[in-house]
């Protein structure tokens, strides 16, 4: 059965059909193909997929996002990037992944990065005089950072999938995006320096006590989602609805740069995002319970064990095999699917489930900047105005510089664990 409903998966991925369509179909053709269950149980495993607590927080998370958008805080947190990195040569394209770095300790979606931040670095960057292609490919790579640095919603769906705890996993985050925020920033100096752009990129710099006092109510947001989910005060789904009225709050009443119009848009766009991603948490959750029927993930992780002799062999084994499913299959569905076999398999070695997940989440972001189905590289096209083709002149140091940063975050666990271990152990 499970060979059959593959097929039928990757035939329909070949034809472009919708991710989530796909993974549904196939999930059918198993269920009457080679199963006694009627078809209602489709609907049923689909709405249990759905039916969690901590799911919720997907929705909220994205709303907080476009209402930071159009509320003025990110193009407060662009001001004060700036002032902290804007005034070298490459200070821009520095502003930009710093800028990525702030906002994704409040969005948890990669997506919603790339829009709210692009739509302000990519033109900043185009009028110095950065190529545009160079532009989107940066922002779009940055961006990915939106799902490493917590909140995460990819973080989220690997906690209740393989039932990891949220705050470690949010937590094991922030070693890994600072090391690649930081390898991102070192790469375009030195990139910048060697292409002579950004020679003036410290022009329209502010001051960074003014940029500090303007940014002062956005900075203050992840200190609020992110302390109430440390300090034991909040779940991670009950910071996610403070994050919406913080934004609220301080766009309508403090900003004064979102209105009551305004909010009709947000909400309709939020609803949107989330719903795609929810119908395709549903369908894969519903392959997944079908593989577990048949036994698939025993025998899936049997067989690692047996083919890998050591844990460094597994993870190797695993991040080159996700790297290839990272560049045809949606982030979320492929978590869902994936995160309890390949969990199971790496408990077997006494890999720690935090630190695997990071490692996943990590491996799985780089498909967001990868051809076909990069959803990062269409956004940031859609935002510059220019083609993929033409961005694939850069993104491969880009992705070169973030595979290097995982095969240290994966061989070096005390980057992603130290913090886990300081807190809650």
């Amino acid at each position: 059965m499970s060979g059959a409903m593959l097929t039928v998966m990757l035939v329909l991925f070949a034809a472009s059909i919708p991710v989530a369509v796909a993974i549904g179909l196939a999930a059918i053709v198993g269920i009457q193909g080679y199963t006694s269950f009627p078809l209602i149980v489709a609907a049923q495993q689909l709405f249990v997929a759905v039916d969690k607590f901590p799911l919720a927080a997907i929705p909220f998370f994205i709303l907080a996002g476009n209402l930071m958008d159009v509320g003025g805080i990110s193009r407060r947190l662009v001001d004060f990037a700036k002032s902290l990195v804007g005034g070298i040569q490459g200070g821009l394209p520095a502003t930009c992944v710093v800028t990525c770095m702030i906002f994704a300790a409040i969005s948890g979606s990669s997506v919603a990065t790339t829009f709210a931040i692009g739509a302000i670095m990519i033109p900043a960057l185009v009028r110095a005089g950065y190529p545009v292609a160079f532009a989107a490919a940066l922002q779009a790579t940055a961006a990915e950072l939106g799902v490493i640095i917590p909140p995460s919603i990819p973080m989220i769906l690997y906690g209740v999938t393989t039932q990891t705890s949220i705050p470690e996993l949010f937590i094991a985050g922030f070693g890994p995006g600072l090391l690649i925020g930081g390898a991102l920033i070192a790469t375009v100096l030195v990139w910048c320096r060697i292409a002579g752009w950004g020679k003036q990129d410290g022009e329209g710099r502010l001051p960074f006590r003014t940029a500090l006092r303007q940014a002062g109510w956005a900075l203050f947001m992840p200190v609020v989602v992110l302390g109430g989910i440390y300090g034991g005060v909040t779940t991670p789904t009950e910071a996610s609805v403070i994050a919406v009225v913080y934004a609220i709050l301080v766009g309508m009443f403090l900003h004064r740069e979102l209105g009551w119009r305004d909010l009709y848009p947000i909400f309709r766009k939020s609803v949107v995002s989330s719903a795609v991603i929810m119908f395709i948490i549903a369908c894969a959750a519903l392959f997944s319970w079908l593989l577990n029927r048949q036994g698939v993930p025993d025998l899936a992780a049997a067989w690692l064990v047996e083919t890998f002799d050591g844990p460094g062999l597994y993870l190797l084994g695993v991040n080159l095999f996700l790297f290839v499913v990272g560049m045809f299959v949606e982030t979320s569905a492929s978590i869902i699917v994936l995160a309890p076999i390949l969990q199971e398999a790496a408990e077997r070695f006494g890999i720690d489930g935090v630190h695997f997940g990071t490692v996943m989440v990590v491996n799985l972001a780089m498909g967001m900047i990868t051809p076909p189905f990069g959803v990062n590289l269409f956004a940031a096209a859609q935002v510059a105005g220019t083609s993929i083709d033409r961005m694939m002149r850069y993104l491969p140091v880009f992705i070169g510089v973030i595979f290097a940063c995982l095969m240290v975050i994966t061989y070096v666990p005390w980057i992603t664990l130290t913090l886990p271990h300081l807190v809650f152990r």
